[in-house]
């Protein structure tokens, strides 16, 4: 299954990139397991997206928590915490 990834704000400058297009493997289906799976890049990629480290993530332009199915070409993006004022 293809999908769009979209890295924002520190989670892009960290990873060094912006975007990206994945086909997941067999097994990937929520949001949480393609966190898990880019994780597994090691290095940066197991810091950015680390299991305990404050990240929201958003689904087709939604806020979605990690047990959010994926589907084919959806987007999914990752980013920092952010507050307003």
């Amino acid at each position: 299954m293809k999908i769009q990834l979209r890295y924002f704000a520190s989670v892009r400058e960290a990873l060094e990139t912006a975007d990206e297009t994945v086909d997941l493997p067999d097994g990937v289906a929520t949001v949480g397991d393609v966190r898990a799976w880019l994780r597994v890049r090691g290095g940066i990629w197991a810091d950015t997206l680390a299991e305990g480290r404050a990240l929201r993530m958003a689904c087709n332009h939604v806020m979605t928590d990690a047990g959010t199915c994926v589907t084919e070409d959806c987007e999914v993006a990752f980013f920092p915490p952010v507050t307003g004022g």
